[in-house]
């Protein structure tokens, strides 16, 4: 299939993580200034139970300085447990002066953690004035069985708690939710059966056994982009037809490339400018 023939969805990783600090409103807000289909963003929960976009529960010290303006040694980022932090705590944090060292064309910008319902805000905000079409929200929660009530709530609450930012801005029918927890899959599917969903996987298990596991077919299929094989996606669509598949992440234009002609749904790139870059040349 000749690449102008199929346009797969852009999704814009943690907003543009190559090119502005992750997971804040400069990302967002220029990702969709790029033409993204759909931004894809983690949340966690602060200690006062607001939802806050991070992908880390924890200050990462690669792109964090403490609320006080000081690096945080390496070994000392899980000290900064985000879930034991109020967000004003969290909102005092800077996370984009720090250019992430694996992203060299990353531009580095005074940015903090926003929380999920000012991102909601400013995106719809700006679609509005750039006059472009509504974007998608890819919303994927952090969340782990070892990991509760350390880290996070338990499964329950942390689904609440998402599930009423998204109700409150009214973007329902524009959000997945993304897991690697199952449960979390699993909880949503009964709860919220309009809600589009997407399994997260990064194992070797085969890309059906990991869906039977699941209990239930998601809207969604998300592997690791490195598992993507002619075999893999033939047997994919033939067990599950109307499955959407999205891998991650997705940066160099060779693989771009090669999962086009695969005919993957979309793909999740911390580098949405190289994606367009394909898609029209």
């Amino acid at each position: 299939m000749p690449l102008a023939a199929f346009r797969p969805e852009i999704h814009g990783h943690r907003g543009c993580r190559g090119l502005r600090p992750e997971n804040t409103l400069p990302a967002f807000l220029h990702a969709l200034s790029l033409g993204v289909d759909v931004l894809e963003l983690d949340v966690v929960i602060s200690a006062d139970n607001r939802v806050v976009v991070s992908h880390e529960p924890w200050l990462n010290p690669l792109i964090c300085l403490d609320a006080s303006g000081q690096v945080i040694p390496p070994i000392e980022g899980q000290r900064h447990n985000l879930y034991r932090l109020p967000y004003s705590t969290i909102r005092q944090c800077d996370c984009g002066r720090l250019r992430h060292p694996n992203f060299p064309e990353q531009v580095s910008e005074p940015s903090f953690k926003p929380l999920l319902k000012d991102v909601f805000a400013a995106v719809e905000a700006a679609s509005l004035r750039l006059g472009r079409a509504p974007v998608g929200y890819s919303i994927e929660v952090k969340s782990a069985p070892h990991t509760d009530y350390i880290f996070h709530p338990g499964p329950l609450e942390f689904f609440a708690l998402v599930l009423a930012e998204v109700h409150a801005a009214q973007v329902l029918n524009r959000t997945t939710l993304l897991s690697f927890d199952v449960r979390i899959l699993r909880l949503a599917h009964h709860q919220q059966p309009d809600l589009a969903l997407c399994l997260l996987v990064e194992d070797d298990l085969a890309w059906t056994s990991s869906i039977a596991q699941l209990g239930f077919v998601p809207t969604t299929f998300g592997p690791d982009f490195k598992t993507v094989s002619p075999k893999a996606v033939h047997t994919l669509r033939t067990a599950f037809p109307g499955l959407r598949l999205v891998p991650w992440t997705v940066n160099e234009r060779a693989d771009m490339h090669r999962l086009i002609a695969l005919g993957v749904d979309g793909m999740t790139t911390d580098y949405p400018d190289r994606m367009l870059s394909v898609i029209s040349a």
